[in-house]
């Protein structure tokens, strides 16, 4: 499709340039009510922050390794929605501020987003519009990583979206022990029990290993939310895998001076992009079909809340997820309803 830049200046200097999609839709780069907030100099600088993200989706966001980007719907609708967000960051922060941190993501979906009278499935698209901006931030700005249980799904329910089905845990399972990588082999293995979030990967301690009572103690101060310890439940396959590797990596020098579980081979902490990265490799290898699902860390985080739920129950699965709220388990709850009779028979 072809690029058309339409560019004009009034005297107030509230410069309007829109990327054309359709005959009768375009991308504004600054909305008009993001305009109203911003001096010249800080419109210039918007407008500039804005073009890159916008290029961004369309180009290579959907999946930057092959250069695939969004449909120009969806461009076009993450664009409305995260310029909104960057309204209400502002107005929360009482200044023009870019990129909006982390925090501010949380505060609108938990303060904003849910109290909207609108369909769950709207709340859904600007949690993942949200999503894909800060996958963007992430790659361009130091400590922009959303880490971020999606509440709401686009598709009007509360089921989480795009998690890898039990078959599908077996294979990537199957998939890292055939890596011959005990740092690989732990990651995965790990996650799949203990559904770790990218950041607890990233956070993860040789202090929270407990392999003779098969066990994470992730401490508070460690913990994603900061607010309690938790006792986080290991197979014994992953507390045998987890002793390989921590002897594995006593006698590597990379890990001299850190006490993290687990480095990138660069030295470095893994990210969500990272993480994410790791699991697409292993689908490959595992050849797992992921169709249009988005499979990123969470998709593992949301297998073992999916599966726990069914063959256990939800106060199982909040306290292996380390959820605060029972609300937050309840999306998992996807029992079908044949089961469900099948139970009620046998009363």
């Amino acid at each position: 499709m072809v690029l058309l830049v339409h560019t004009s200046m009034t005297a107030n200097h509230n410069e309007r340039c829109a990327i054309q999609i359709e005959p009768s839709r375009s991308i504004q780069i600054v909305p008009e009510q993001n305009e109203k907030h911003l001096n010249e100099q800080q419109h210039a600088d918007y407008r500039e922050y804005r073009w890159k993200f916008i290029q961004w989706m369309r180009t290579e966001g959907k999946n930057p390794e092959k250069a695939e980007g969004y449909s120009d719907y969806t461009a076009y609708e993450t664009a409305y929605r995260t310029a909104r967000f960057d309204r209400w960051a502002w107005n929360r922060e009482e200044r023009y501020s870019i990129p909006p941190e982390p925090e501010r993501a949380t505060e609108y979906i938990e303060e904003d987003v849910i109290y909207r009278d609108v369909s769950n499935a709207t709340k859904g698209k600007t949690e993942e519009a949200l999503a894909r901006y800060y996958r963007y931030l992430a790659g361009k700005y130091p400590g922009c990583e959303w880490e971020h249980d999606q509440r709401f799904s686009s598709s009007g329910d509360d089921s989480p979206r795009d998690y890898l089905t039990r078959r599908e845990r077996r294979r990537v399972r199957e998939a890292a022990l055939a890596t011959e990588n005990w740092r690989e082999t732990t990651i995965v293995l790990t996650s799949l029990d203990a559904a770790l979030r990218p950041v607890e990967v990233a956070r993860a301690k040789t202090g929270w290993v407990d392999t003779d009572n098969m066990l994470l103690r992730i401490p508070r101060e460690d913990s994603s939310k900061n607010t309690d310890n938790w006792r986080t439940s290991l197979t014994s396959r992953t507390a045998d895998a987890l002793e390989h590797w921590l002897e594995e990596r006593a006698n590597n020098p990379m890990y001299d001076e850190t006490e993290s579980l687990w480095l990138t081979r660069e030295g470095t902490r893994y990210s969500s992009r990272s993480l994410a990265r790791l699991l697409r490799r292993l689908c490959d290898d595992a050849g797992i079909d992921t169709g249009g699902r988005t499979m990123t860390w969470y998709s593992v985080r949301h297998s073992t809340g999916t599966v726990l739920t069914a063959e256990r129950d939800l106060k199982a699965a909040k306290d292996q997820l380390r959820h605060q709220s029972a609300k937050t388990t309840m999306k998992y709850d996807q029992v079908p309803v044949e089961d469900r009779r099948d139970a009620l028979e046998k009363f």
